[in-house]
């Protein structure tokens, strides 16, 4: 997406160019070490569990800076569930609520087009890829990379699970989302930051739709090209009964052959494919979600401003003796010093109240600071990956339809030099 059609206005876009640039000139984990996941393997799981087994992936770190001292060894190797994949993604949502924290893959298949589950080799290899893909997201990425809870993620064996529990990420979780999940109609909504969620959710729902339609072109195009297998067993059985036209018959029915089989690589290379947009179909819920922290900051603040509010006309009120409605009827009857005395108390809490308003204020405006960066951080980063996987896409089906038309013409050479 062009900067013109970016759902980040200008005036933010463009006061953040050189902040972005910083930004990504900064220091980050990925300048010092090689991450990889090099293999997965299934381990049984005890009796009571439903699943007989689990898959593990073997995380391999190398330090290819000599002077780099923050990972405790030079090479270090872990075992990581997914499960803890998923506590690491979610401590860093917490944490960093203004960031656009990197997806992890699906759990369970989307837009699938064949029968597949989650032991399967295949998917589990593209997981593994995934999962690979969302710590060099992590280690690219300035802040995040230098978290302490990231580093032990990928380096210490024992206790990594209670570590991180005892940061207290879950209650901080669990009071978010309860917040997270009430209806909110702000008073005066952030037009740039609305133009950002409504960004998002059409981005999801675009990236969904053109994934449902790829699943069912290539389920179509799959059942298509492997009936190509019958004409070739045809032909073959056909030049059996055949003296002249015999080697014709047989050399066609072997190109029909080909045009089956080749289907099963141009599969997997989209389905490769189909993975990198996936990432940022959660991408575009990692969007919205730093849009909704944004909105619940701006909730707060709208409420400390509503206390205030009606807390200085409650003092109002109470300097006058007029609080309640027996007093408005008959006149004031509290004494002198109980009145100064309710005043007292109430201009104590407008002064606790006025504080809270300017944290408030404070905790928006550096939210919005720092979120407008990540935005634009992101925004880089999926114009130009997003860009790359749609050419590659398109690039895969013109490859695949010149295979196939080579593989006709050659079948047409075949019968027409037949005798």
């Amino acid at each position: 997406m062009s900067a013109e059609n970016s759902p980040i206005k200008p005036s933010i876009s463009q006061n953040n160019i050189q902040p972005v640039a910083d930004f990504e000139n900064q220091d980050a984990l990925i300048k010092h070490v090689d991450i990889t996941i090099v293999e997965s393997e299934q381990r049984a799981n005890g009796t009571l569990h439903i699943r007989d087994h689990y898959t593990v992936y073997l995380i391999d770190v190398k330090v290819t800076d000599p002077e780099y001292k923050q990972l405790q060894t030079m090479i270090n190797r872990i075992w990581r569930r997914y499960t803890e994949f998923e506590q690491i993604h979610d401590y860093l949502q917490v944490t960093y609520p203004h960031v656009v924290i990197p997806p992890l893959p699906e759990k369970r298949i989307i837009y699938a087009w064949r029968k597949c589950d989650t032991t399967d080799p295949e998917f589990i290899e593209r997981r593994r890829a995934g999962l690979e893909n969302f710590l060099l997201r992590v280690a690219s990425h300035p802040q995040l990379c230098f978290d302490d809870q990231f580093i032990n993620f990928l380096q210490q064996e024992h206790d990594w699970r209670e570590t991180i529990t005892d940061s207290g990420y879950i209650l901080q979780a669990e009071n978010k989302l309860k917040s997270l999940s009430v209806s909110i109609r702000l008073q005066k909504p952030d037009p740039e930051i609305d133009g950002v969620k409504s960004y998002g959710k059409q981005l999801e729902a675009n990236l969904g739709n053109f994934l449902y339609t790829r699943s069912k072109i290539i389920e179509k195009n799959y059942a298509l090209c492997k009936l190509h297998a019958n004409y070739g067993k045809l032909f073959s059985e056909w030049s059996v009964i055949e003296k002249e036209m015999g080697d014709g018959l047989q050399k066609a029915g072997h190109y029909f052959d080909s045009i089956a089989v080749s289907i099963e690589s141009i599969a997997e290379d989209e389905e490769q494919l189909a993975d990198q947009l996936k990432e940022y179909l959660f991408y575009a819920a990692a969007l919205q979600h730093v849009c909704a922290n944004h909105e619940a900051l701006q909730r707060n603040l709208e409420n400390a401003n509503d206390t205030l509010t009606n807390r200085i006309a409650e003092r109002g009120r109470a300097a006058t003796g007029n609080s309640g409605l027996m007093a408005r009827i008959f006149g004031t009857t509290e004494p002198d010093i109980v009145r100064d005395q309710n005043t007292r108390a109430l201009d104590a809490k407008i002064v606790a109240d006025t504080r809270a308003l300017e944290k408030a204020r404070t905790d928006l405006e550096e939210f919005r600071k720092k979120a407008c960066i990540e935005i634009e951080y992101f925004q880089r980063q999926k114009d130009k990956d997003l860009h790359e996987s749609l050419v590659n896409f398109i690039a895969l089906q013109v490859k695949a339809a010149k295979k196939n038309l080579q593989a006709w013409t050659q079948i047409k050479e075949c019968l027409q030099n037949m005798p």
